[in-house]
């Protein structure tokens, strides 16, 4: 015989079979067992949660010659015939291509006739919002007082598309996503009608990538009966292209640790083992969404799907992360998530994506900012307790020591990448050594080249003023953010490019005070002096040029 596929096979045959919608079968139970009927149903819910397969039951309970308790017998000709097809007052239509005005006239005629065979003639209309609207107009008058052995039930995964008119006329039962755990137990009946092995954390993971529909999870496990009839964890894994927990736990602790080396490995080595970048990566999101709900939530049993085993590694993980580092970590990847659907290169996106993560001076955006932040109060407070300090990105330049002038140079960045060089800076003439200071004209032109290049240090420095001298350009600014953003290689880097690209030279930089200091700009006063003052005192490398 011509194999049959599991999701087809095991099919409900009665109301008991359902899983996962306790609420909805009850309803239909009585309704039959008490013999009344609905005219019009509409079933909504995603998909896989079981809406068609109530409604071939219902179509056979309604017309079965032996009821059991509101459940079809299955034995009778009635339901034998609903179920080969023979019996044609049951007809199951599909709305996406039967969806004109045409088709619902023809129904409408059709509905005039009484059953041949059964009690009922039931029309199923499935993907019922696919219908256009002269098809809904045509539909509106049948369906309100269709007759009297006549019933319609609407399946729908888009309950928003459909009019308000025919919602009002049908009886409506809403399908929830199937819990994993009835999705875990109704596979592991499968299995032992088939005859194989299925381990109870295959089942769990093949319930999670189901994300709550049955049809997906017995379609994935046929997929692994492809590859073997002793399914675990591991088989699932190959099966479905899966990057496996231990590459998540690897990929977290190098983000952690800042080892973007190891962790772009990890990414090549999953690559080039033929794993999906779209699946890796949300994945790698579900993984710091545990992380998440492991911080923030009393009991993240009662929401992840995991083993006791599990849940305790998930949380020792997640002690180490700050929640502030995980929703960064999340917002990158979602971000990432949605470029893979359009960039010419996944793999690209995702190492990106992955540098960006192991080192957040490379993202300029606010979000990044607030993640170094939170690192560097995070090291205030290990170091307050006696722990050592957390490792520093290996791209955060080395700490300047603070002159004790008045004017507090800055260290020269690296030269401008190859792909974009900067023009070779001239020495100074002998009338520029010789020139005092004198203020610096093209510095609105430096700041334009910095909105385009680094927006949150022109945002500091928008309203600020220069002047220059034959080596240095001083900036009057008392902004501590000023020194915060320049703890970054790249926001320095910016800085001097736009420089270079502006006067020719390459100048050394200078800070100083627009006026005396008030007494509320002190580091006592000040937090973020407060803390940076703190850092520094606890040992942790803070450059404050």
């Amino acid at each position: 015989m011509t194999y049959q596929v599991l999701y087809r096979k095991w099919r409900p045959k009665t109301f008991a079979d359902v899983s996962g919608q306790p609420h909805i079968v009850a309803a239909l139970q009585n309704e039959v067992r008490e013999g009344r009927p609905a005219h019009a149903y509409l079933f909504i819910g995603s998909r896989g949660t079981g809406k068609t397969s109530c409604a071939k039951i219902l179509a056979k309970a309604v017309n079965c010659l032996h009821p059991n308790g509101g459940d079809p017998c299955n034995e009778c000709e009635n339901c034998r015939g609903i179920d080969d097809g023979s019996i044609l007052d049951v007809m199951e239509i599909d709305a996406a291509s039967n969806n004109g005005v045409d088709s619902i006239r023809e129904l409408r005629e059709a509905v005039n006739f009484t059953p041949a065979v059964a009690k009922y003639r039931v029309y199923i209309i499935d993907e019922v919002h696919m219908l256009s609207d002269g098809a809904f107009n045509a539909l509106l008058k049948t369906l309100e007082e269709p007759p009297p052995h006549v019933i319609f039930i609407l399946a729908t995964t888009e309950a928003h598309k459909m009019p308000a008119t025919i919602l009002s006329r049908c009886q409506r039962f809403d399908f929830a996503r199937i819990a994993p755990e009835d999705i875990a137990a109704r596979l592991q009946t499968v299995a032992d009608g088939e005859g194989f092995t299925l381990t109870d954390e295959a089942a769990m993971l093949l319930a999670r990538l189901a994300d709550g529909a049955m049809r997906d999870a017995l379609s994935l496990t046929d997929q692994c009966l492809s590859r073997s009839r002793e399914i675990d964890a591991d088989v699932v894994a190959n099966a479905t292209g899966l990057a496996g927990r231990e590459h998540l736990y690897a990929l977290s602790a190098a983000v952690r640790e800042h080892r973007s080396g190891d962790a772009l490995a990890l990414i090549d080595k999953l690559y080039n083992a033929s794993q999906d970048m779209t699946r890796l990566c949300t994945e790698w999101l579900g993984f710091y969404r545990e992380l998440m709900l492991c911080k923030s939530v009393e009991r993240p049993q009662d929401i992840l799907i995991a083993t006791d085993a599990e849940l305790e590694r998930l949380k020792a993980e997640a002690a180490q992360y700050e929640l502030s580092a995980v929703l960064y970590a999340m917002d990158t990847l979602q971000q990432a998530c949605q470029r893979l659907q359009t960039g010419a290169d996944r793999r690209l996106e995702t190492e990106m994506a992955t540098l960006r993560l192991c080192n957040p001076t490379l993202d300029t955006s606010s979000a990044a900012l607030l993640s170094r932040i939170e690192m560097l109060e995070s090291a205030v407070k290990r170091l307050s307790a006696g722990m050592p300090a957390a490792p520093q990105p290996a791209a955060t330049p080395p700490a300047v020591k603070q002159p004790a002038a008045e004017e507090a140079p800055v260290s020269e960045p690296p030269a401008p990448p190859v792909s974009a060089p900067a023009p070779t800076p001239a020495e100074p003439t002998a009338d520029d050594a010789a020139a005092g200071e004198r203020p610096f004209t093209a510095w609105r032109d430096v700041l334009e080249r910095l909105r385009e290049t680094c927006a949150p240090l022109f945002g500091v420095l928008e309203n600020t003023e220069a002047v220059i001298t034959d080596t240095h350009i001083i900036i009057y600014t008392d902004n501590p953010l000023f020194k915060v953003l320049l703890a970054g290689g790249t926001n320095k880097a910016s800085l001097f490019n736009a420089i270079v690209d502006v006067t020719g030279k390459r100048y050394k930089l200078g800070v100083r005070a627009p006026q005396a200091p008030k007494a509320q700009d002190t580091a006592e006063d000040d937090p973020l002096l407060a803390l940076l003052k703190a850092g520094e005192e606890g040992g942790v490398p803070v450059n404050r040029t």
